[in-house]
């Protein structure tokens, strides 16, 4: 199948296209801004405050009479841009692929080494988010704003999280077997052209080696046999260490060991600078840094989330371990609460963290309606990411039974390059819902290959359901159709047959916001539909149940820029506490109780809404292999830039081959 990388199949139709849009722009952008004058969010209320209250009043007056009239005076040529621009749509593709050319521009993303699936297995990482990016009137009555400056900051949270080094600090304790929550401050990622390695004695590794067992192994025979044996890594883990410290028998470090890293951290040298300092970010309402502010990676104060992981065990610190070129600033916080935990019948982690998982593999995004954002998202993001697909959709009365004005609001993107990619678009949609070309965007991608040159692949799908409350019919027929489109996609790309495999299958995994949850009375046709029955989810027991560690995914956007949950750590230390999640999410609604949000928070049980969902299968995949999940978390690094929580799930495909 051919990638589209224009959005037309000529260069004649794209200027004609550019044209159009050129005319229709300025009507556009006026009426936005005419339009989210008056729609204010908290923060522009709270900012505005101290002055008098006739001032606010005064602009308004002053500026609405400017943009109507030059908004009048627009329409012609809008009218003209439409009359041309509707046609056109009839020969738009449905999606636009972008690869990064210039390696060099991946900001010292390490470069993947291909999978041969000749060790013990490898690990892939996912995440999902709805980062509402819609014109910025639209956005305004989600309590959101400016979105072209949401959508850089978003790529650079979003890029500097990922790209952090993986360190882990694992607990292996006698008494507690829980993970510790140690952490680092100020753990800058890579830079372009800095050739930051880690020590030998420090052991890459990933948390699926080390489950609590075995604890009483020497630091430095491990150091020792890094290189030649039994230690080995999955593949691909290319910066993932662990750093042995010697603990007391609780679970938490030392004075001593705290004062050892602390002087290690001193040693490596002053601190870097921000590693961005655009001023078009000053505009958003998390541009300063506070205490506690870890969304660009480099705040004055440490993480609470789990960006390391350590291993504690009866021997000494060993001083090699600590890798004093790699952490800047670094001191470790003796913690009294755990920050992660693994429930005793559960198999896998999962924790709020602060930062997106390191090594993300591929990202699915939702609701980044706006094309302008989506390519400043898009250049954020190729700083780690090497391929990426966007304005995924359709427009005007192509493809869909009615008219759309904005695409899908899908967006993927992978650091494993991709093989095909299809588009379908919901029939469906009511409402405001049907102005937006929602759908699902379905990926197969290559992971790696056999020593016999049989690709190994994976499949990804990402989607957006109807949005509306009550259209649970609507969103059970675009459940159906999910599950159709992902059969055909997998018959249409399959080039394999069961006598002689020209490819095997490592993963099938769907994500997206599916605006429903698996609490509320209202939504128990979607929580019982057969789409659970082949995709796994993590976080649930049956319908109606979730497992007492998951927590929602949507905030309640009245609540965005308080000061208790305006950064990421700070979103973070309220969300693990359930009073806190009672008073900055949304909750399960109910038919027997009150429809305030105050009457749902304290009358009923549950962690909020999760409406935002990453499923995995074991349908369809290679026989001999295995895929477990290994940690899934609920993420804070996007506080203040949208009303919902990402989510992110890193999966292990176990190969049987050399397994301990």
């Amino acid at each position: 199948m051919v990638l589209y990388t224009s959005p037309f199949p000529n260069s004649f139709l794209s200027v004609l296209h550019s044209f159009s849009w050129g005319l229709i722009f300025p009507c556009y952008w006026l009426a936005d801004r005419l339009v989210g004058s008056f729609v204010p969010t908290t923060y522009e209320k709270r900012q505005r405050a101290d002055d008098p209250c006739y001032f606010h009043a005064l602009c308004i007056i002053i500026t609405t009479p400017i943009y109507l009239a030059l908004l009048l005076a627009s329409l012609p040529f809008a009218l003209i841009g439409f009359l041309l621009w509707s046609p056109l749509q009839s020969a738009r593709r449905p999606y636009i692929y972008s690869r990064l050319k210039d390696k060099n521009h991946a900001n010292g993303a390490t470069l993947l080494t291909e999978w041969k699936a000749a060790g013990s297995g490898k690990s892939f990482c996912f995440g999902s988010a709805n980062v509402c990016l819609l014109p910025d009137s639209l956005a305004r009555f989600n309590n959101v704003f400016n979105t072209q400056a949401r959508a850089k900051e978003i790529g650079r949270r979003i890029r500097n999280g990922a790209s952090r080094p993986q360190i882990k600090i694992y607990i292996d304790s006698p008494t507690n077997t829980s993970i510790s929550a140690a952490s680092f401050s100020s753990l800058v990622s890579p830079q372009a052209g800095d050739n930051r390695t880690v020590n030998a004695g420090i052991k890459r590794t990933t948390s699926m080696e080390y489950k609590g067992d075995n604890c009483g192994s020497n630091n430095g025979e491990e150091s020792r046999e890094d290189k030649g044996g039994s230690g080995e890594p999955h593949e691909g883990e290319e910066n993932t260490c662990i750093v042995p410290i010697n603990g007391e028998e609780n679970g938490h470090m030392s004075d001593t060991e705290i004062d050892t890293v602390n002087g290690q951290a001193r040693a490596s040298g002053p601190a870097e600078p921000s590693l961005e300092g655009d001023a078009d970010i000053s505009k958003t309402p998390n541009n300063k840094q506070k205490e506690g502010d870890s969304g660009s990676l480099d705040s004055c104060s440490a993480s609470r989330e789990s960006l390391v992981k350590v291993r504690v065990g009866d021997g000494t610190v060993d001083q090699s371990t600590v890798n004093n070129k790699l952490l800047y600033k670094a001191s470790i916080m003796k913690k009294t609460s755990v920050r992660k935990k693994k429930h005793t019948d559960e198999t896998f982690d999962h924790e709020i963290s602060a930062f997106f998982p390191a090594n993300l593999d591929f990202l699915c995004l939702q609701e980044v309606f706006d094309k302008r954002a989506a390519e400043k998202l898009k250049e954020q993001l190729h700083h780690y990411f090497e391929y990426i697909i966007y304005d995924v959709g359709v427009y005007s009365c192509h493809g869909c039974c009615s008219f759309k004005f904005v695409n899908s609001g899908l967006l993927f993107a992978s650091r494993y390059p991709v093989m095909d990619a299809a588009y379908h678009c919901y029939p469906n949609g009511r409402g405001m819902d049907s102005l937006a070309s929602k759908g699902a965007l379905f990926l197969k991608v290559q992971v790696g290959s056999t020593p016999q040159d049989q690709r190994i692949v994976g499949y990804i799908s990402c989607t957006h359901l109807q949005a509306i409350a009550g259209d649970t019919t609507v969103r059970c027929e675009q459940l159906d159709m999910l599950q159709d489109w992902l059969s055909e996609f997998r018959k249409s790309t399959s080039s394999s047959s069961t006598a002689n495999p020209e490819e095997l299958v490592a993963f099938d995994v769907l994500c997206g916001d599916l605006n429903f949850d698996n609490c509320s009375s209202d939504d128990k046709l979607e929580q019982q539909h057969s789409l659970f029955t082949h995709y796994k989810d993590p976080c649930r027991v049956g319908p109606g149940e979730d497992k007492p560690w998951a927590i929602g995914t949507l905030l309640d956007p009245e609540g965005l820029y308080d000061e208790e949950v305006c950064t990421p750590d700070n979103l973070q230390k309220v969300l693990e506490s359930e009073e806190g999640r009672k008073g900055y999410l949304v909750y399960p609604t109910s038919k027997n109780h009150s429809s305030s949000q105050k009457g749902r928070k304290a009358s009923l049980k549950g962690n909020g809404r999760r409406i935002d969902y990453m499923l995995y299968t074991e349908e369809g995949l290679y026989l001999e292999w295995k895929v477990e999940v290994e940690e899934f978390s609920f993420i804070t690094q996007l506080a203040g830039m949208t009303d919902h929580l990402p989510v992110a799930m890193r999966l292990v495909v176990s190969t049987g081959e050399d397994d301990p």
